[in-house]
């Protein structure tokens, strides 16, 4: 499995009560990226993608635009070894 990777990402702007955690969730599942989505009480959301290296940087360059109401400031990506999650799902 040497061609998966995992990026942690942390998105900040207007991203929360926007739709973004289940637009997240239905693109990596569209693009085959396992992990999870969550909001941060500090307004930012957090995420994790494992996938196929192209399918994750496909997400993480999507998490810049997100949904159709968030505002995106910024995005920070941290990669590393994947952890063998399996599906996607919205962490609460």
């Amino acid at each position: 499995m040497t061609d998966r990777t995992r990026a942690h990402v942390y998105v900040s702007g207007r991203v929360q009560g926007v739709f973004y955690r289940a637009t997240t969730r239905d693109e990596a599942r569209e693009r085959g990226v396992d992990g999870w989505v969550r909001n941060l009480d500090d307004g930012r959301v957090e995420a994790v993608f494992e996938g196929p290296e192209p399918a994750v940087e496909a997400m993480v360059e999507w998490c810049h635009e997100g949904s159709d109401r968030a505002r995106v400031e910024d995005v920070e990506a941290e990669y590393g070894e994947p952890e063998g999650l399996d599906g996607f799902e919205i962490r609460r």
